[in-house]
């Protein structure tokens, strides 16, 4: 199991396309800063076979400190973000099974 970075993905795209390594990253850059102030705004992002970002807020909780289990620590309501993957995205993953049971 690999990670991919966000270098990474721009090195492929430019590959791909024939577009610089530098108009490829300022296009990936716009998308996450377009994505964040969306949500930050409170609006659901939508990409069609992709997925659904939207903020859900949290309840309040009880947490436990390992280091003294006997001491409750209030953890507050916050807005947090949740990704709902796409029909086509679900499908593709789901492939990949075969491959974590190894």
């Amino acid at each position: 199991m690999a990670t991919i970075t966000k270098r990474d993905l721009v090195v492929r795209i430019s590959n791909e396309t024939g577009k610089t390594q530098q108009e490829v990253f300022d296009v990936i850059q716009q998308f996450i800063e377009h994505v964040t102030s969306d949500l930050a705004q409170n609006n659901d992002v939508v990409l069609r076979n992709f997925g659904a970002f939207q903020v859900v807020k949290t309840k309040p909780k009880i947490g436990r400190n390992p280091n003294k289990p006997d001491a409750a620590v209030p953890i507050p309501a916050r807005a947090v973000v949740k990704f709902k993957p796409g029909k086509e995205l679900k499908e593709r993953v789901a492939k990949v099974l075969p491959l974590l049971e190894d």
